[in-house]
């Protein structure tokens, strides 16, 4: 697994958005029993910490040890540094693993193995993570450029994952079908849409090679295109899959 975000780990817990309470509470409609869950590429802890107000105990798992220290800390979560498919889990642990904006960057095959070994029979995976964000359509218009114009070099090719919205995923699971269509919501100023671009991987990338950061570059068409208000909503479509396993 790459570690893309350990150098923006301060932008990654301020600007990141958190996952809507509606999809959280679909994954928990699918697990009978709270009494431990693993919440794997934690990142800076904002699903463990949803995790933990439902699950006896939560490990939160990452492998940037700088995204762990600046998770928000709770009795009953035990943050360590760890990869996806290589850890002390053992058998039948868990009764939810969770990956959130993370699985894309897992091997599949490893991780799944660890999956089933580490779930208990009927236990449930959900993968959830979140596309690029939507506002007025000339700030969307900007964005898109910036994405798919300025970086498009500049993306891991597991960035595909996301922009076919996980579902060409391999998901070796008995799959539970996701009909609803869920979003995180952000009111944001131009500097938070700004803090939160500096935290793609793509940037970071641009970054190493190029004297100019994207972000900046394209500031005035954002400021030009932002019309009234110093607010404006922001939308994160949501991706989600959910299997169980039966062992």
């Amino acid at each position: 697994m790459k570690d893309n975000f350990s150098k923006q780990a301060d932008g990654y817990a301020t600007f990141r958005p958190s996952y809507p309470r509606e999809a959280f509470d679909f994954i928990l409609s699918f697990v009978p029993n709270k009494n431990t869950a693993w919440d794997c590429g934690t990142g800076n802890g904002q699903l463990a910490v949803q995790l933990a107000e439902h699950f006896d105990k939560v490990y939160a798992t990452d492998i940037s040890e700088k995204q762990i220290s600046k998770a928000a800390k709770k009795d009953n979560i035990v943050y360590e540094v760890s990869s996806a498919e290589e850890n002390a889990f053992t058998a039948n642990q868990f009764d939810l693993i969770t990956v959130a904006q993370a699985i894309h960057w897992f091997d599949f095959d490893r991780f799944y193995a660890k999956v089933n070994v580490t779930l208990k029979n009927g236990g449930i995976i959900a993968a959830i993570g979140y596309n690029l964000p939507e506002s007025d359509e000339a700030i969307n218009l900007v964005i898109r450029h910036l994405y798919a114009d300025i970086l498009d070099d500049y993306w891991d090719p597991e960035r595909k994952y996301i922009d076919n919205e996980y579902k060409n995923i391999p998901f070796p699971f008995k799959e539970i079908p996701v009909s609803e269509k869920f979003a995180q919501r952000a009111m944001w100023t131009i500097e938070d849409l700004k803090g939160y671009l500096n935290t793609w991987s793509a940037v970071q990338h641009y970054l190493k090679t190029n004297t100019e950061n994207p972000v900046d570059a394209v500031l005035d068409d954002f400021k030009q295109a932002w019309g009234d208000g110093e607010k404006k909503e922001f939308r994160f479509p949501t991706l989600l899959r959910i299997g169980r396993v039966i062992k």
